[in-house]
């Protein structure tokens, strides 16, 4: 049976914290977990922004609770202090979904000195998951949902001497590595939960080819090359929608069925309903270990569970 937003089972008493909340998959995101009953924090950047998306959701479902915390992933500061305000507020966090995203920038560095792509994709999301652990392990069985992409075939795992690609940096090179970590980082989080004996679980989701904000941002930013307009008016007239493209990642948050260390994605590649996907990388175990030490290294954040 196709999992479709009404197979969402009611949320009520479940907080849920959203990266990148404000718009495309994010928002559809939100938009159901709220919908479903569940307490959705949205962390996000672009404040105003996200003050609209909040009053969007609430015109589709009134009194659903829904808070802003300012995130900036691109900012290990704002990060730090996004984790210390959801710790004062919250008593625990019951979903995680690590959404938000660039994707094929320019050549640029966030406010620590990492390559952009990985830096917001990836290391931003590591510290925010890993200061985040005391809520996520407060509540029993909770998720976190961590999103990939079909660009992950086209990465190379993140090399320990030369993470930010320094003299070697092409914008697709560059989100392939950040997409291919978030990948490496869900099954290794899979992998620490499991060691640690907790019910907490790290599952990984992508949304195949949609029409969102990410695709016109990246033909906009310059970054995309010639193959960014192809890949936006393929998304444009081929696509899906929003609320489809978000549906592996939900299904991936709530679905009673999916467990720890599962990919859901578009059963058809890019587009269809979203089902359970075979995890297909040689050298994974690996590659792992070398984003741990990465990660930790380049943060100065340890990931422990």
């Amino acid at each position: 049976m196709t999992f479709t937003r009404s197979s969402v089972p009611h949320l009520a008493g479940r907080t849920a914290v959203v990266t990148g909340a404000n718009g495309g998959l994010g928002l559809q995101t939100a938009k159901v977990l709220a919908g479903r009953g569940a307490h959705v924090v949205m962390a996000v950047r672009d404040q105003p922004k996200a003050a609209r998306a909040q009053q969007d959701i609430l015109a589709e479902t009134p009194g659903a609770a829904v808070e802003l915390v300012e995130l900036d992933l691109g900012s290990q500061t704002s990060v730090r202090k996004a984790a210390e305000e959801l710790l004062a507020r919250l008593e625990g966090v019951s979903i995680l979904v690590n959404n938000a995203g660039v994707m094929a920038t320019p050549e640029g560095r966030t406010d620590d000195g990492y390559e952009r792509q990985l830096g917001v994709n990836h290391l931003g999301h590591w510290t925010l998951t890993a200061l985040l652990m005391p809520l996520l392990l407060a509540d029993p069985g909770s998720r976190v949902v961590t999103v990939t992409s079909t660009a992950r075939h086209i990465g190379r795992a993140v090399d320990p001497a030369n993470p930010h690609l320094h003299g070697h940096y092409d914008p697709w090179r560059a989100y392939g590595q950040s997409k291919l970590a978030n990948y490496h980082f869900g099954l290794g989080l899979q992998q620490a939960f499991e060691r640690a004996g907790t019910s907490a679980q790290s599952l990984l989701a992508h949304p195949g080819l949609s029409h969102s904000e990410l695709q016109t941002r990246a033909v906009s930013g310059g970054g995309a090359g010639l193959m960014g307009p192809f890949w936006a008016l393929l998304a444009a007239h081929t696509g899906m929608d929003l609320a489809d493209g978000a549906m592996p990642q939900i299904r991936a948050a709530t679905d009673p069925d999916a467990r720890g260390g599962q990919l859901y994605g578009p059963r058809f590649g890019n587009f269809g309903p979203p089902v359970r996907l075979p995890l297909l990388r040689p050298g994974t175990e690996d590659a792992i270990a070398s984003l741990w030490a990465v990660s930790e290294r380049e943060t100065g954040v340890a990931l422990t569970v």
